[in-house]
């Protein structure tokens, strides 16, 4: 994403009046971003790394976009945004990540889904994908960490949705609960502050556990830090969830 300068380690806005009441399962007020608290939701979201031995347990770099496991028969997949992952190359994803440390380990990405009309044209509203891990200790992530159901098909802003992501310059991850609203009809978008570089890929999951949109779409997630952007998930995402999914 094109982002502006992180602002500092928790980023916060005024909480008016009409922030305040919580949002379903969401962590607190509206509108406002904090330090994600180290909890079994949070650990299913992680940090999307460049691989130097993943059997070793480690990765180099710094980290360059968010992914969280989603549900699947086979326990191994992760949904981020496409743009993430349109590179070739070595990849990890470390969930929990946190100040260097990888507490439920280093996954190492198998296999890459792409929606056609990303891969084709970099269509923004194509801006969604999935990844299948490797096992680790002869187990998939999901059956580590567990996982949020991806679903399509849900109305914007039914909800509040909460998304979690790692901004470039922080080593741990922030946390915002908002009402998303539509930007076009491919195209929704979300009011929380400080979501700057690396957020990309970042799950909105709602008060039912539904992962119901991911970090991306127009302009990459958005030109700003204050509000993002995913793709509404219909048919096209459904089709790659299903692709995805019956890959071992």
């Amino acid at each position: 994403m094109n982002r502006n300068a992180l602002l500092g380690a928790v980023f916060m806005l005024a909480v008016t009046s009409a922030s305040e009441a919580a949002a379903d399962g969401g962590p607190g007020p509206l509108g406002v971003t904090a330090v994600a608290v180290a909890t079994p939701q949070t650990a299913q979201v992680g940090a999307l790394f460049t691989v130097e031995d993943a059997e070793a347990g480690r990765f180099f770099g710094e980290h360059f976009c968010t992914a969280t496991v989603v549900r699947s028969p086979h326990h191994n997949l992760i949904a981020t945004a496409a743009h993430c992952l349109e590179q070739a190359g070595d990849f990890a994803f470390v969930p929990g990540y946190r100040d260097g440390r990888a507490p439920y380990g280093v996954w190492k990405i198998d296999r890459v889904f792409l929606p056609d009309g990303w891969a084709k044209d970099q269509d923004e509203d194509s801006d969604v994908a999935f990844a299948t891990l490797d096992e680790l200790d002869a187990k998939g992530v999901e059956d580590v960490v567990g996982a949020n159901r991806f679903a399509t098909g849900t109305a914007t802003g039914a909800t509040p949705v909460t998304l979690t992501g790692y901004p470039d310059e922080a080593e741990e991850p922030v946390r915002c609960t908002n009402r998303p609203t539509p930007h076009n009809s491919a195209q929704q978008r979300i009011a929380c502050p400080g979501l700057t570089g690396g957020t990309s890929g970042s799950p909105w999951v709602n008060g039912d556990g539904e992962v119901v949109g991911v970090l991306g779409g127009h302009e990459q997630g958005g030109a700003t830090a204050d509000v993002s952007y995913s793709v509404v998930l219909g048919a096209e995402a459904a089709e790659l969830y299903r692709d995805a999914t019956a890959e071992r």
